[in-house]
């Protein structure tokens, strides 16, 4: 996977676009990347099938610190749900447009898909 990132923002964006190629390659259409506002950020925003999925990317190097997937925890789950509400608002979505939370989890070079996770 390359150079060695300087920072933990350039580390997240780094693995962001490494989780999307995955999952392009799992049949994903990726929406939108890094979506932002007052209640917090979205790492991807993707369409598969008819779902359209608020994707959460976490990195570790190794699993010394623990798992990934770990670091979503149930404060963070609330901050993404109502960040999604407000993406789903802003981009002109009707309410009934089916969703789901996936988690993409990296460790190393190794890539876990996590589907409907909350």
């Amino acid at each position: 996977m390359g150079q060695k990132p300087q920072n933990r923002r350039e580390t997240g964006s780094r693995y962001e676009q490494v989780a999307a190629e995955y999952l392009r390659g799992q049949g994903y259409e990726i929406v939108e990347c890094n979506f932002r506002d007052r209640f917090g950020e979205i790492d991807l925003v993707a369409r598969e099938g008819v779902y359209l999925v608020f994707v959460e990317v976490k990195y570790r190097r190794d699993i010394k610190s623990g798992y990934p997937e770990e670091a979503v925890s149930a404060r963070k789950q609330q901050k993404i749900r109502r960040t999604a509400s407000w993406y789903l608002y802003r981009r002109g979505y009707k309410q009934d447009v089916p969703c789901r939370f996936d988690v993409v989890s990296i460790v190393g070079e190794e890539i876990f898909l996590m589907r409907d996770v909350f």
